[in-house]
């Protein structure tokens, strides 16, 4: 089972890495050109940069903590972090009719509720 935390753990990782990375350097200009980010339109772009904040250190307490073995209580505190991040783009996508966008962000949830719970 450890394995396949780890595996789960690399890979939401990963994808919140990326997502935070696109998300904090962004203006409001960029955003509005890119059409997968049209949920961002009402929200002030200081709120899209904490988010993409959260995404980072998420993906890093994701995987950090447990590969240095120091403070190890961090995975599964990121992974709840993640986890209410998630439940806040689900809202947002709902609120939007994206279901497809709040399919991806309940897998991401679970998947991460998933690490929370295992790593516990």
């Amino acid at each position: 089972m450890n394995l396949t935390v780890w595996i789960v753990s690399g890979l939401l990782a990963a994808m919140f890495l990326l997502s935070g990375v696109m998300k904090v350097p962004a203006t409001k200009e960029s955003l509005a050109g890119n059409p997968r980010m049209g949920w961002a339109a009402p929200f002030p772009i200081e709120l899209i940069k904490v988010i993409g904040i959260a995404e980072i250190a998420g993906a890093a307490g994701l995987i950090l903590p447990r590969a240095f073995d120091t403070a190890t209580w961090l995975v599964p505190a990121a992974a709840i972090g993640l986890v209410v991040v998630m439940a806040g783009a689900i809202i947002t996508h709902a609120r939007r009719t994206e279901w497809s966008s709040a399919a991806v962000n309940a897998v991401l949830l679970a998947l991460a509720l998933f690490v929370a719970i295992e790593r516990f």
